[in-house]
């Protein structure tokens, strides 16, 4: 196991960038089997168009170096920048965000976080399948035992860190699979069908084009897409419509509303339009949180059936 890169780069952010804070979207977890953020370098392993590669995002007074290993090095270390968020065009949202006090806080405590931009479909798009209405932690479990199932080294030295499954060979599993992993057969079958056209999905040109592709997949509706592009595609106008918590956390955080719907919450970002997702995103950073009330969804099993 080679230690040494295959490619490196230095990035020179703006200042007062947070690398772990622009990346920590790439992760689902600490123990994300295929990203984490390891004495504060971020680790991201994928697939890309030349092989398999490892990227490490570390900071070194005060710049950012990219290591690539493994026959993609080339390829994540030529878009590193746009892994770390320092793509992220943020024209126009000083303004905008200075028409509301607390986006305008929001983003002045914030102001080093940045969108990342993958340029990968797939693996955002086989964790957001496994969000689709269950708990976090079901999410997280399915998308991890999933991983692991197809376990796949990734090269370099940060070593356990797996590969995100191969699109033909999700596709090809059998939807009974999945079930021990706590997946039952809808999801199982969205993600499979998603897997069949992987390739046309990372040939999109922009998040427009990927969001209509992605809604024309049976199982894959409005949010599933914007989960997808937020990170594939950085985009920062991606509202994700549908989500259980979104909508009371923009009523309460810019309304002091409880609770508010979809209708609701995109009629509070509309003056936001361009960076309506940067404005759940900064809510997301903060911690906002709108107030509880009834019991938690509980976490289910579909092992046995």
């Amino acid at each position: 196991m080679t230690t040494e890169p295959a490619a490196s780069r230095t990035l020179r952010p703006p200042a007062g960038y947070r690398l772990g804070a622009s990346v920590r979207p790439l992760t689902f977890s600490p123990y994300d089997p295929c990203a984490r953020i390891a004495a504060g370098t971020f680790w991201w392993a994928t697939r890309t168009p030349t092989g398999p590669a490892a990227l490490a995002l570390r900071p070194v007074a005060g710049d950012v170096v990219a290591d690539g290993y493994g026959p993609g090095a080339d390829w994540v270390v030529e878009r590193a920048d746009a892994v770390a968020g320092l793509r992220d065009d943020l024209t126009g949202f000083a303004d905008l965000a200075a028409t509301h006090p607390v986006v305008a806080r929001l983003a002045a405590q914030h102001r080093g976080l940045r969108m990342p931009a993958t340029g990968q479909v797939f693996p955002r798009l086989l964790r957001a399948v496994f969000e689709q209405k269950v708990t976090g932690k079901e999410a997280y479990r399915a998308y991890a035992a999933t991983v692991r199932h197809f376990a796949e080294a990734a090269p370099g030295p940060m070593q356990p860190l797996l590969l995100p499954p191969e699109p033909a060979a999700v596709a090809a599993t059998p939807y009974w699979v999945f079930h021990p992993f706590g997946v039952e057969q809808r999801r199982a079958e969205t993600l499979r069908r998603a897997a069949a056209v992987a390739d046309r999905l990372e040939r999109c040109a922009d998040s427009t084009e990927a969001t209509r592709r992605l809604t024309a997949v049976a199982g894959i509706g409005p949010w599933t897409a914007a989960e997808v592009v937020r990170i594939a595609y950085g985009d920062a106008d991606a509202v994700s419509v549908g989500d259980f918590h979104v909508p009371n956390t923009v009523a309460w955080a810019l309304a002091g509303e409880p609770r508010g719907d979809d209708a609701r919450m995109l009629a509070l970002l509309e003056p936001f339009r361009g960076h309506r997702g940067r404005v759940c995103r900064l809510l997301e950073a903060a911690g906002v949180q709108a107030p509880k009330f009834g019991p938690r969804m509980p976490i289910r099993s579909f092992a046995r059936f």
